[in-house]
Formats: structure tokens, C-alpha cells, sequence
């Protein structure tokens, strides 16, 4: 009895020793949110398990299709891998391609054509909710200390970009983040936390402003306000910079107006551009293609 109870106090004692000179430290957590709003993961872009192994569904003369299905974050998020071929490159850049709210990877494979027509794979992925959000049930989520699907969401788009880069007929170094609408703004937030992507094209999107509600004193409490900030894209935009932000916006848009945008463009730092199309559309249309040509081109230069 009496050893056991030495051998106990012995290694109380080593264990508050190693504590304190700091050889046993406590776990970080998987993510976070700062005091500033800004979310930040501390594991790799994929979840631990096989590698993603694409499934080929078409195989024509200019072009690869393959499916593929990768663990994020507890999910099984599908995508649709493009591959454009006869390039005299041996790889190409990649493109992750986030959709809008309600639209599948195959309701973007027009985008996704164009890109492979012009020398860029592509993965667009299911977006969890199809790219649909519940701030009201992710703000209580985060409060309450859970993962707000919003941010899985970021997660997702992390994710796909490692899919591209392994890939061996993609060029790991030249990836980038397009998306459109919804998938705009989780585009620009993915960007902004995937240090080796080369830039953003964001299409018919905009920030929430959330800065505006705090200085007008609309949303006071500080958790509150940290959550609205990790989800709105405008307090990621410095940490783009000096990679490349590109807009591309109609100027009738009657989901997000053209007013909207501007209001986020104006708080980004150079390089940047922003290029209006006379449309009453909403998202992607072909008149866009002489602008992404030259934009995708500079960026991946």
C-alpha cells in the first residue's frame, strides 16, 4: 500500500514537472476562430484515410471526366475532376470551382468546359447544403463550441484544391479559387487561408459587410460578432493580397447588386481588377470569357 501510494506521488510529481517546463503541452484545437474574426484550421487539407482515387467517366479527344469522393471534416464530398488534354504543357493549372447556392458539380460543368477549352482542369464539388447556408443555426452551433457548418464548408473547398494538386497532369503550384454567388464568398475565404494558391475570381459575389453592423452598434456581443466575421469574405480580403483578386459582376445583377460588390472590391488591396458586364444575369454567362481568358492567364503566368 505504502508503494503504491510512493509510486503515485512520483509520478504526480514527474507529470506536473514535465508540465511546467513545457515537454507535455496541451492539444491545440483542430480549428479556431481570433479575437479579429478570422478562422483558422491546424490539420491537413485532407482527412486522414485512403487517398481519393478518381473514377473515370468520359475519356473524349480533348478532355478527361473523372469523379471523385474525399473525406472532409466527417464528409464524403463528391466532385467532378476536368482535365483538358493536348496541352504542350505537361501540367496545367487547376481550378477549384465552387457553384452558387443550390447548384450541382454537373450544373457547372458549362463554366467548367470553357476552363478545360482554354488549357485549365477544374474540380467543382458538391458544396454540403448545395452551397446553401442557416446563419442562424451556425451562430448557435459556434456559440454553444461546435464546428459551424460554414466552416466545413471552407474546409471543402480546402480540401479539393490538395484533390488538384495531386494530380500529376496538374501543376500543384498553380492552382487557384474561382467561384460563383454563395461559392464566391467560401472561394475568397478559401484563398485566403490556402497560402499557395495563386488568387481569386470571384463572380456575382459580395461580402456581408459585417463591420458596418458593429460600428453602427447593430451587433454588440464580441462571440457574436467573432462567428459573423469568420463567415463574411471581407475580413479575409488583406490576406490575399499581394496574390491576385479578381471580380467579375453584371451590372444589372438582381440577387446581389452590382452596389454590393463595389463595396467589397473598394476594401481590397492591389493587385486587383474589376470587370462589369451590361447584364441583368446572375452568375456566370459567356459574355465573361474574354475577361476570365485574360485574368486566369496573368494570374497562372
Amino acid at each position: 500500500m505504502k508503494r503504491s501510494l510512493a509510486t503515485g506521488i512520483i509520478l504526480l510529481i514527474i507529470t506536473v514537472s514535465l508540465t511546467l517546463t513545457g515537454c507535455i503541452t496541451k492539444q491545440e484545437p483542430e480549428w479556431d476562430v481570433t479575437s479579429g474574426g478570422f478562422l483558422r484550421y491546424r490539420i491537413p487539407a485532407l482527412d486522414p484515410g485512403p487517398e481519393p482515387v478518381p473514377e473515370l467517366l468520359e475519356d473524349s479527344d480533348n478532355y478527361t471526366l473523372y469523379e471523385v469522393v474525399y473525406g472532409s471534416r466527417g464528409e464524403d464530398i463528391e466532385g467532378l475532376i476536368r482535365i483538358p488534354k493536348n496541352w504542350p504543357e505537361k501540367q496545367v493549372p487547376g481550378i477549384v470551382l465552387l457553384p452558387g447556392a443550390t447548384v450541382t458539380k454537373e450544373g457547372e460543368q458549362g463554366l467548367a468546359r470553357y476552363l478545360c477549352d482554354i488549357g485549365y482542369a477544374s474540380i467543382a464539388i458538391d458544396q454540403r447544403n448545395l452551397g446553401g447556408i442557416n446563419m442562424e443555426d451556425d451562430l448557435r452551433m459556434f456559440l454553444n463550441g461546435e464546428e459551424p457548418v460554414q466552416h466545413k464548408m471552407v474546409y471543402d473547398a480546402l480540401s479539393a484544391a490538395e484533390v488538384l494538386r495531386r494530380q500529376p497532369e496538374i501543376d500543384p503550384d498553380r492552382i487557384l479559387y474561382l467561384g460563383e454567388s454563395n461559392g464566391g464568398r467560401f472561394a475568397i475565404t478559401g484563398c485566403a487561408l490556402d497560402k499557395r494558391a495563386r488568387g481569386v475570381v470571384a463572380i456575382s459575389t459580395c461580402g456581408y459587410g459585417i463591420d458596418a453592423l458593429v460600428a453602427s452598434a447593430r451587433m454588440t456581443d464580441p462571440d457574436t460578432i467573432r462567428f459573423y466575421r469568420s463567415v463574411d469574405p471581407d475580413t479575409y480580403l488583406d490576406e490575399i493580397s499581394p496574390r491576385t483578386f479578381v471580380m467579375i459582376h453584371s451590372s444589372n445583377d438582381p440577387i446581389i447588386p452590382y452596389s454590393s460588390a463595389q463595396q467589397t472590391y473598394i476594401k481590397i488591396a492591389e493587385p486587383k481588377s474589376l470587370h462589369v458586364i451590361e447584364a441583368e444575369k446572375h452568375g456566370y454567362n459567356a459574355s465573361m470569357n474574354p475577361f476570365l481568358e485574360a485574368e486566369l492567364a496573368r494570374v497562372v503566368s
